[in-house]
């Protein structure tokens, strides 16, 4: 078995830069773009997409999962987030709920203080373990 390759964090915080340097965000002001790795390899990114109708926005992670459902699926193995100024933040806790679904407790995020599991994030989340 070949081991995983290191991950370039720096390329997945610059790709997540490039990605909010797109979102709509006229209303609130705050950018987001967000990158992950999936488990073959690929890269993905997402930002916020903003409404009038200030509810029905879409955030950056929403549009993450869709890219990561339109090009094949997969499982989420590596996340970051970015704030307008570039700064990496952590998903609120309805994104990492989302992103739970797809890249399970074992997904590591970067945060400002360090990697962390999504486990860690959100421990005893609830998922499709929890169905029958």
């Amino acid at each position: 078995m070949t081991p995983a390759a290191p991950v370039d964090w720096d390329a997945l915080r610059e790709a997540a830069r490039d990605a909010m340097s797109r979102a709509y965000a006229p209303y609130s002001g705050y950018p987001v773009g967000v990158a992950a790795l999936v488990d073959d390899g690929r890269m993905i990114t997402g930002c916020n997409v903003e409404n009038a109708s200030y509810g029905i926005g879409l955030c950056a992670e929403c549009g993450l999962v869709s890219q990561l459902a339109a090009t094949g699926g997969g499982r989420l193995t590596h996340f970051t987030c970015v704030d307008g100024a570039g700064a990496v933040l952590v998903p609120c806790g309805r994104c990492r709920q989302l992103l739970y679904e797809f890249g399970g407790p074992e997904l590591v995020l970067e945060t400002p203080d360090g990697l962390r599991t999504l486990d860690e994030m959100l421990p005893q989340a609830f998922g499709p373990q929890n169905l029958g």
